[in-house]
């Protein structure tokens, strides 16, 4: 059902100050951050040859990332995204094998003007899981 990994998702405490780190440090390709309101984030995407990194930062106080910086206050890896071909699919599968499926369970459009779909971590390892219709 998953195809590639889309990206990994950073959340981190001064989104200027990561993004310096991996164009400056690491010498990567930073893209400009870019706010997702209905998301409560602003990311910013930086490039791989074999996928994204994706640095998010929270979008006012009630952010869902906001929550995860108070338990993690230095950042941590947020979560993973992989690529799936039919989201809705991809849900009902899901559902049907009891993974939980965050939110009203309708995709909204992610970062990338896809639509996109988190499912909880407890249901994988510890690890929330972001799909996007590619």
């Amino acid at each position: 059902m998953i195809g590639r990994l889309n990206h990994v998702a950073i959340a981190v405490p001064d989104l200027a100050a990561s993004s310096a780190q991996y164009r400056d440090t690491l010498g990567a390709v930073v893209h400009p951050p870019q706010d997702e309101p209905d998301h409560g984030v602003t990311v910013v995407f930086i490039d791989l040859p074999n996928t994204k990194i994706e640095l998010i930062a929270p979008l006012g106080d009630d952010s869902p990332v906001a929550a995860f910086l108070e338990r993690n206050p230095a950042g941590g890896i947020h979560h993973i995204c992989y690529e799936v071909a039919d989201i809705l699919a991809a849900r009902d599968r899901l559902k049907a094998a009891g993974a939980r499926v965050l939110g009203s369970g309708e995709p909204k459009i992610g970062a990338h003007g896809k639509p996109v779909l988190f499912v909880h971590p407890k249901d994988f390892n510890g690890c929330l899981i972001e799909l996007e219709q590619v």
